[in-house]
């Protein structure tokens, strides 16, 4: 696989990175082993970079990983903290649940969060770059859906790296259009920022498309930007590394396209109508008539309102 520098970082890493979201209790919940030997799979056929976050209590299954193979990837995590003693807990409980002894790269949680996010996270993004000064953290960023705050957090001298949402149909994007976000990402190219991408195939709905989708992120990362793919299962590393080095997957393509759909229902019988899926949704894909509903052609299914819902009232299928 071909290794790229994340920016001015200095952080050199596999052009793909192993997303650690799906494995965990937001979508398909597997047990620490069975998450940990996905990733220790990955490891062993050289991908050298894991991303995770607070939210997706994935970080045994990280840790289990670099134990069974001995291997230190780049990890990459993320919190949506708002305030500096928040954020301080996060960085704290990233490096203790990963027996680190620094984070590679630590990122502002912040899908929804228009370009107004350093402001109103002002606190969680001075811990930030208070633990870089410290030595603690290498390098520093934001993740997110958001047109203006990829924009935003082009110019600002201080942001190191940017992980936003692109994909071919520029699903999930918001605060801009999908050729606004592809321009905001060239700014922060031009401005020597690490890139990655996140939802390349759209949170599965561009799966049966995945010669096209993927084709589409490598076009617009010409070389420069990491490639963060959810995986739950070996094959699909297989499958994605095989892609990526150029080998042919054809056949792999074809079962992908004759599996089922994955997608969110509601329960009815155990949803409250609290609205706190709602809240926790960035693709405005729920909807409350009596009970919850979720738009499966706005959802990219990310599972963040599985983690809001009390009543467990959200399941994958």
């Amino acid at each position: 696989m071909k290794n790229i520098i994340l920016g001015r970082t200095g952080i050199e890493v596999t052009e793909l990175c192993f997303g650690a979201l799906p494995c965990g209790p937001l979508q398909k919940n597997l047990s620490v082993e069975e998450g940990g030997e996905c990733i220790a799979h990955a490891l062993e056929l050289g991908v050298t970079m894991v991303d995770t976050a607070q939210m997706y209590n994935t970080y045994a299954m990280v840790k289990y990983a670099m134990d069974k193979t001995g291997k230190r990837p780049v990890i990459s995590t993320k919190s949506a903290a708002a305030t500096y003693e928040d954020m301080e807990k996060a960085i704290n409980e990233a490096l203790e649940k990963m027996t680190l002894d620094k984070i590679d790269i630590m990122l502002l949680h912040a899908a929804r969060v228009d370009d107004n996010l350093f402001e109103i996270r002002e606190g969680a993004w001075q811990c930030m770059k208070d633990y870089k000064a410290k030595g603690l953290i290498k390098a520093i960023g934001v993740a997110t859906h958001s047109v203006r705050t990829v924009r935003k957090a082009a110019s600002l001298e201080e942001v190191d790296v940017v992980f936003p949402l692109i994909n071919k149909i520029g699903r999930g994007i918001i605060h801009g259009t999908h050729e606004e976000m592809e321009k905001a990402i060239e700014e922060c190219f031009a401005n020597n920022k690490g890139i990655y991408f996140m939802k390349a195939f759209a949170g599965g709905f561009l799966l049966n498309k995945y010669d096209e989708a993927m084709k589409y992120c490598m076009d617009l990362s010409k070389g420069r930007a990491v490639l963060v793919l959810g995986m739950v299962a070996k094959a699909e590393v297989d499958m994605n590394i095989s892609y990526i080095t150029g080998k042919n997957v054809e056949k792999e393509i074809e079962t992908l396209k004759s599996a089922s759909e994955k997608y969110f229902i509601v329960v009815k019988g155990l949803c409250s109508a609290c609205g706190k899926c709602i809240e926790a949704c960035h693709s405005d894909a729920i909807v409350m008539d009596e009970k919850a509903a979720i738009d499966k052609d706005k959802c990219v299914t990310c599972g963040y309102c599985v983690g809001a819902c009390p009543e467990f009232a959200i399941r994958m299928i």
